[in-house]
């Protein structure tokens, strides 16, 4: 898919180092509190357990940015229908996909991929 990148070898990198040691646990728990706000109010659940402490609380929370976005630059997509609406009426923006655990505040930068008119399948 054009304008799609997916973090997973990244992500295994810093699990790996995790495991390794060479990455504490503060440097890979280590969520804002609005991303872990963002995870228990309008992410998705992940379907997957946390790497790092192996609980089912692992949530998507999904971004948009764009130059011509105004007011939607840098705002959590609560619904898909949100990014259908953006995507109809932008000719290009980006979406982040990020995953958070609720319970030991692990995130990482899951996907990111480019919506909009130009990308309309």
């Amino acid at each position: 898919m054009p304008g799609h990148v997916d973090y997973a070898l990244a992500r295994r990198a810093v699990i790996r180092d995790f495991r390794r040691g060479t990455l504490t646990r503060l440097d890979v728990c280590d969520a804002h509190p609005e991303l872990l706000r963002a995870g228990r109010h309008v992410g998705e659940d992940a379907g997957r357990a946390c790497p790092v402490c192996g609980l089912e609380n692992v949530r998507l929370v999904s971004y948009v940015y764009g130059d011509k976005l105004k007011g939607a630059n840098g705002r959590c997509i609560s619904h898909e229908r949100e990014l259908a609406k953006l995507g109809a009426t932008h000719d290009e923006f980006a979406c982040y996909v990020v995953e958070v655990c609720l319970d030991c505040s692990w995130n990482h930068l899951d996907r990111r991929y480019l919506l909009g008119r130009r990308h309309a399948v």
